[in-house]
C-alpha cells in the first residue's frame, strides 16, 4: 500500500508532518553528477546516513526557515571537505565524519553549510564561479594551447569559489545558534574547526593536484581567528553541561568507517597506481608524483618540465590501436609514427605527437576489453623523456592474486582504552597513515599533552 494514503487511518492518529522538499533544476541535477564524479560518488552507509539526516532534522526544526528543505549526500573521499548547494543539497565527506569527535561537531559543520544556504551565500558563489569559470581544457586541444603548463593536464571539473571572511563568519555565528538551539554543545564548532586546522598542518607538506584532496579549509578558510570567533559566540548560549555531545552515538555509526583512499577505485602508492578490482598496475618514473583524479591518473615530474595521463577510452573491439592513435581524438599526431607493438603480451600501439609548447609520447593498450591510454607530455623531448614514458608503459602488468587481497581499505576502528595503554602504545597500532602520533592525537581532539584515560572510546586506524 502506498505510505502516503491516509484514508485508512483512524481519525485520532496525527500524520508527521512531511519534510519540505529539496527543489531540483536540470542546473542544479547536472551540479550534483559533476561533485559526485569529482569526489568518488556516495558513500553508502545506512547506519551514518541515520546519523546523519536525524542530525539534519533536529537542526532544521530549531532554525528559523524550517520550511527549507535539505538533502545530505555522504560522498565517498577521504579529503576533509563539506558543501552546500543554493537549493539546499548538502555535500559532507567521509573524511571528514572520520575526524570529527562527536554528534555536536558534525552538527557545527552542518548548521554552517544550512547558514550558508540561509544566508543566500551558496548563491552567491555559484554566480561567482560562473562567472569565473575555468574552462577544463581536454587533452583533445592541448597541441594548439600556447599557455599549456603540465599542471593543464590535471585540470578537473570541479572549482569550488570561497566565501569570503565575512561570509565565514557570518555562517559560523548562525550555525552556532542552531546547534545551540537544537540542544547540541555550542562549543563543538570551536573544538573541529581546530580539529581542521590541526589535520590541515599534517597534511600541509603534501601538495595534490587532485581537487577532491582541497579539503574545507580551501574553500572555508579555517584560522585561529574563526576558532576564537566560534568560542565567542558558543559563551552566548547555555552553558554546555546541559548541551549534547553525543559521542557515544557518532563513534558507534563510524566505527569501520574507510579512511583515506577507497582501493576499490584505485590508489597510488608512491610512484605505483594499483587499481584492485580492473586487476592492474603500472610505476611512474623517479622523481614524479602520482594523482588519482576522477578522470585520470595524472603523474607530474618535479619541476613541471614532464607530465603523463593515464586513462580509459572506449575503442570498439574491431578497430586496431594504431587506427584509433591515428583517429583525429588529439590533433598533431605524426601518422608516420605509428606503429604496432606488444607490451607485456597486450596488444598496443604507440605514435608520437607535436603541439607548440610540447612533445608527446602516446601509447594505446588493449587490456581485456578496456583500452587504456597514456600520454607523456615533455617540454623538450630528450633521451630521459623518451625512457621515463617506455618504461613506465613497460611496467603495466597484471596484479596477482595476492597483491589483490592485499589491497583493502583503511578504516576507522573505536575502541576501549585499557589499563596501561598510552598515546604513544595506541598510534603504534596505526596503520598505514604518516605522523601516527600526531594523527592519533588530531583524530581524538586531544591536545599535544593530553593522555587518554581507561575505559575512553578512541579511533585508531587499522587495516
Amino acid at each position: 500500500m502506498n505510505r502516503f494514503q491516509t484514508a485508512a487511518a483512524p481519525p485520532t492518529v496525527a500524520m508527521p508532518k512531511p519534510k519540505p522538499a529539496v527543489a531540483q533544476t536540470p542546473a542544479t541535477e547536472k551540479e550534483h553528477e559533476r561533485i559526485l564524479a569529482s569526489y568518488g560518488g556516495t558513500y553508502d552507509d545506512p547506519r551514518l546516513e541515520s546519523l546523519v539526516s536525524k542530525t539534519v532534522d533536529r537542526l532544521v526544526a530549531a532554525s528559523d526557515r524550517p520550511d527549507q528543505g535539505y538533502r545530505v549526500t555522504i560522498l565517498n573521499s577521504g579529503a576533509v571537505n563539506a558543501f552546500a548547494l543554493p537549493n539546499g543539497q548538502l555535500y559532507v565527506t567521509r573524511g571528514l565524519l572520520a575526524l570529527a569527535s562527536d554528534t555536536s561537531e558534525l552538527s557545527s559543520v552542518l548548521s554552517h553549510e544550512m547558514a550558508h544556504v540561509l544566508s543566500k551565500h551558496a548563491a552567491m558563489r555559484e554566480d561567482q564561479a560562473r562567472q569565473a569559470a575555468i574552462v577544463t581544457r581536454v587533452v583533445t586541444d592541448m597541441s594548439n594551447d600556447p599557455d599549456l603548463t603540465a599542471l593543464a593536464l590535471a585540470k578537473t571539473k570541479l572549482t569550488m569559489a570561497s566565501f569570503s571572511r565575512n561570509q565565514e563568519f557570518e555562517a559560523d555565528g548562525i550555525g552556532v545558534g542552531i546547534s545551540a538551539k537544537a540542544h547540541f554543545d555550542p562549543y563543538g564548532a570551536a573544538r573541529f574547526l581546530s580539529a581542521m586546522e590541526r589535520n590541515a598542518e599534517l597534511k600541509a607538506g603534501k601538495t595534490s593536484l587532485d581537487p577532491r584532496a582541497q579539503d574545507f579549509t580551501s574553500s572555508h578558510p579555517a584560522t585561529p581567528e574563526r576558532v576564537q570567533n566560534a568560542q565567542t559566540i558558543a559563551r552566548q548560549y547555555a552553558a554546555p553541561e546541559g548541551a549534547e555531545r553525543d559521542r557515544e552515538t557518532y563513534l558507534a555509526a563510524i566505527d569501520n568507517l574507510v579512511y583515506g583512499e577507497d582501493p576499490s577505485e584505485g590508489f597510488v602508492r608512491g610512484r605505483r597506481f594499483l587499481h584492485p578490482k580492473l586487476g592492474f598496475t603500472f610505476q611512474a618514473p623517479d622523481n614524479f608524483t602520482l594523482d588519482n583524479t576522477a578522470q585520470a591518473v595524472i603523474g607530474v615530474r618535479d619541476g613541471g618540465s614532464q607530465a603523463m595521463r593515464f586513462d580509459v577510452v572506449r575503442v570498439p573491439a574491431e578497430q586496431s590501436l594504431g587506427d584509433y592513435l591515428n583517429s583525429g581524438w588529439m590533433e598533431g599526431v605524426d601518422k608516420t609514427s605509428t606503429e604496432d607493438i606488444t607490451i607485456n603480451g597486450f596488444p598496443a600501439a604507440s605514435a608520437t605527437a607535436k603541439g607548440d609548447q610540447w612533445q608527446f609520447k602516446v601509447y594505446a593498450l588493449r587490456f581485456g576489453s578496456d583500452v587504456y591510454r597514456f600520454i607523456f607530455a615533455a617540454r623538450q623531448k630528450s633521451t630521459e623523456s623518451e625512457r621515463n614514458a617506455r618504461e613506465t608503459v613497460n611496467s603495466f602488468r597484471r596484479l596477482t592474486l595476492e597483491e589483490i587481497q592485499a589491497a583493502r581499505p583503511l578504516r576507522i576502528k573505536v575502541i576501549t582504552v585499557q589499563p596501561g595503554d598510552t598515546v604513544e602504545s595506541l598510534s603504534h597500532r596505526m596503520a598505514g597513515v604518516d605522523h601516527p602520533a600526531e594523527r592519533f592525537r588530531v583524530l581524538n581532539g586531544l591536545d599535544r599533552n593530553a593522555q587518554v584515560k581507561v575505559r575512553d572510546r578512541v579511533k585508531v586506524v587499522a587495516d
